[in-house]
């Protein structure tokens, strides 16, 4: 089985898909571009996942010479021995072209984690139906917007899903991170440098404005690797030096579950938020080119962002798009579910109710449809 993970959650998804087939398939060989977590359950890496994480309109252009090479390598050694299943997972741009280049060879494709066609560019979905014999959804509301449009789609539930309970209490995750204040805050900056670069200095003067409200909080804020924390650090120092400030490597899920409430990049990180019943209010800032090219080309096609909210189709928790995302508002909404008992209450309730949603076994499935392709191939 070749893989193809594009970025860190690429390659859970992926870990999680390679132990699940191993589980039906004990003698299974795996290959292609994994991170840490592929590589742990087994998976040779030809290349590692970091070499595709990039993200946006620009940046993609700035790396677009290395990412053909790069695929253009892939593929020869994919048709020179041709596997017995091809799995992309996430990173369609990257992805989808690399599948259709080899199920025109034979081999089976499978696309894990649907693209947001249903959000914007929606002429993708003549790809999926190219490139794939099947996309494995995540989401509830994808495989039927998939088959509607006649590309063969499962439905398989989110691993997250499965792997996160609700944590009601604060106390234990504290005493882990060795947190002691009577309010802690998270600040989750996202774990790509330009995310970081955009919304850490915005996050770190929102936290400012939090602290002067709130004299008894302190900020925890969870860094993906030394770079990034080496980079909000510096951040920090400049936008906020008096800020009560604690970074630590890695444990995301941890500094969740240590909150009283969330600052968050969108992005996966809300889900397991979400997951993990904590209130959040939700930012993002792509870069100028990119916004304005999605907002004058119409490209975008939902009214929400964040992944609880369109999950639950409707705006449960605070979202701030590019200008709106300002410390003053950032720090507004926090402070307004805080001091919102009732609305809290009702948030951790639905959070819950999709939370059981997503809850499939969703390895387990995926497994047995990408093995069961194989066979067929």
């Amino acid at each position: 089985m070749a893989l193809v993970a594009g970025e860190a959650s690429g390659d859970q998804l992926g870990a999680g898909l390679i132990e699940a087939a191993r589980r039906l398939h004990p003698g299974l060989e795996c290959f292609g571009v994994a991170g840490p977590a592929m590589k742990a359950a087994g998976c040779r890496a030809w290349h590692d996942t970091e070499e595709l994480s990039v993200m946006g309109l620009t940046e993609v252009l700035r790396h677009l010479p290395r990412l053909v090479r790069l695929r253009r390598a892939l593929v020869s050694r994919l048709l020179a021995d041709p596997p017995d299943v091809f799995v992309g997972i996430d990173a369609p741009d990257f992805n989808l072209p690399l599948a259709a280049r080899v199920r025109a060879a034979g081999v089976p494709t499978v696309h894990y984690v649907c693209p947001s066609v249903w959000a914007w560019r929606q002429g993708r979905v003549r790809l999926l139906g190219r490139a794939c014999d099947q996309v494995l959804c995540l989401l509830p509301f994808e495989a039927p917007f998939l088959q509607r449009a006649g590309v063969p789609a499962t439905f398989v539930g989110h691993p997250f899903a499965d792997q996160i309970r609700a944590e009601p209490d604060t106390a234990p995750a504290r005493a882990r991170l060795g947190l002691d204040a009577a309010t802690v805050i998270g600040l989750l900056p996202g774990s790509r440098s330009a995310e970081i670069e955009r919304l850490g200095p915005v996050f770190i003067e929102a936290a400012t404005r939090l602290q002067a409200e709130l004299p008894d909080a302190d900020f925890v804020a969870p860094m993906a690797n030394a770079r990034l924390h080496e980079i909000f650090a510096g951040l920090a120092r400049k936008s906020g030096p008096g800020l009560r400030l604690t970074l630590v490597d890695g444990r995301v899920r941890e500094v969740i579950a240590a909150s009283d409430a969330l600052l968050a990049t969108s992005g996966t990180v809300t889900l397991e938020a979400m997951l993990v019943n904590r209130p959040m209010v939700v930012a993002y800032r792509a870069s100028p080119v990119t916004y304005a090219l999605a907002t004058t080309l119409h490209l975008v096609k939902v009214s929400h962002f964040s992944l609880p909210n369109l999950l639950a189709g409707e705006r449960l928790v605070p979202e701030l798009l590019q200008r709106e995302a300002t410390p003053a508002r950032l720090a507004g909404e926090v402070l307004e579910l805080l001091r919102s008992p009732a609305r809290l209450d009702a948030l951790r309730s639905r959070f819950e109710l999709i939370g059981q949603q997503l809850r499939c076994d969703a390895s387990a499935v995926a497994a047995r449809v990408v093995t069961g392709l194989a066979r067929a191939g």
